[in-house]
């Protein structure tokens, strides 16, 4: 399950690790660049949601539909540099969004095989693979460029296409994965018997409107930190090299040092998580964090070191926020409430990528680093209204470990 995200984000990053080289062999702008995050996004505003409910009544776990189209999307994706065809680039982006999100909510719906304490950690573990895929990516892909380069004997976009068919190997490992987590949970079905445990209620796409305050809440605050995080990510290389006067080694490494903090710290959040409990209190924690990072940042306080590493924590948020999705939804509607979270998830992405593009290209990193303080502001704001409305509730959202322990030894009486 782990391994199943490691060839996805390390695909998935590729334009950030390699923003000089596609912007200078492509000929293309901050604004043109930036849309090959859109075109991922965009197919998944309405996948993600499908995808969900494919899983929630079809496919159950089964991502191996869905990682065949990420391994077809490299190919693709590749292609465009070999023909010089930027459209084709964005077209193979375009796929790599339809196989990869839904992918996630296959995978975030494989934690239904887990339950209680266990639930944070898993997302935390699940999230460290990821991660590393990310950091191997960012400072791996622009050294291969650089060595096929040589080999080739001139730049140009023909090394860019071979760089990146020698990344997309990493998705044949995902598509391996995901195909022995269907084998294992088909196994597991016939096993334990899990049709027996069915309460034989049926997921409708109408459901979705009879979705709880809380969890429109939880997508709200997820949208608007995410976007504030993976658009920086995917111009920070460039940023760092820019605004900080870092060399290009030192611009991927300072970039790549959230990941590589997020790799080890995921499941260390989710045990802790786990132990405590507290989520909500947990998410304004990140969120704050995330908040001061973007604020050293914009206005060049302390060495950009100590902010790349304070957004390195924004792992405690997805091992808070996520879990707590299985909190506020029955289990049969679990992978459509991912999926919906994604979506949504998409739809900021595909939107603020845009934004953050046409915002560089007209006026300049600092208006770029304000709105993004925007953005995480609104979510730290959701988060408030979170807290007070479970607290009016009576939720266990912010319950401790042993509050939630005891509660469920009350149910099971």
């Amino acid at each position: 399950m782990c391994f199943l995200g490691f060839g996805n984000y390390f695909c998935y990053d590729n334009p950030a690790a390699l923003q000089t080289q596609v912007k200078r062999d492509m000929q293309v702008n901050t604004t043109k660049f930036m849309m090959l995050y859109a075109w991922y996004s965009w197919p998944n505003v309405v996948l993600c949601f499908f995808g969900g409910f494919l899983i929630d009544c079809i496919f159950e776990i089964d991502g191996a539909p869905f990682s065949c189209f990420v391994c077809v999307e490299q190919v693709v994706f590749a292609l465009g540099g070999i023909f010089h065809a930027f459209w084709l680039m964005e077209f193979g982006r375009f796929v790599f969004g339809i196989g990869r999100e839904s992918l996630a909510v296959a995978q975030n719906t494989a934690v239904s095989w887990f339950k209680g304490k266990e639930l944070n950690l898993v997302f935390g573990l699940q999230l460290s693979m990821a991660r590393i895929g990310s950091t191997v990516n960012m400072n791996l892909m622009g050294w291969l460029y650089s060595k096929v380069e040589a080999s080739v004997g001139s730049a140009g976009h023909t090394p860019l296409a071979v760089t990146l068919m020698i990344g997309g190997i990493t998705c044949i490992l995902s598509l391996v994965c995901a195909l022995a987590l269907a084998y294992l949970d088909q196994r597991a079905e016939r096993i334990l018997h899990k049709e027996q445990g069915k309460t034989g209620e049926v997921i409708k796409l109408t459901d979705v409107k009879d979705f709880s305050l809380p969890l429109w809440l939880i997508f709200i605050i997820c949208v608007c930190y995410y976007v504030a995080l993976f658009p920086f990510i995917g111009l920070g290389k460039v940023f760092f090299t820019e605004k900080f006067g870092f060399s290009s080694q030192g611009a991927s490494a300072i970039n790549s040092i959230v990941y590589v903090i997020s790799a080890p710290m995921s499941p260390v959040f989710g045990l802790l998580v786990d132990k405590t409990g507290k989520n909500i209190i947990w998410v304004v924690c990140a969120v704050v964090t995330t908040l001061a990072s973007h604020m050293m940042l914009a206005f060049r306080l302390w060495n950009p070191w100590i902010a790349m590493c304070l957004l390195g924590l924004y792992s405690l948020l997805a091992c808070a926020l996520w879990p707590m999705v299985a909190f506020v939804v029955p289990k049969h509607q679990l992978g459509t409430a991912y999926g919906f979270m994604q979506s949504i998830q998409n739809l900021g992405l595909a939107v603020i990528s845009i934004i953050a593009g046409m915002i560089l290209d007209t006026w300049g990193y600092l208006f770029l680093e304000v709105f993004f303080i925007a953005c995480v502001s609104f979510s730290l704001l959701s988060v408030v209204l979170l807290y007070l409305v479970k607290h009016a509730q009576g939720g266990n959202l912010n319950y401790s470990a042993r509050q939630r322990e005891e509660m469920k030894l009350s149910h099971a009486e």
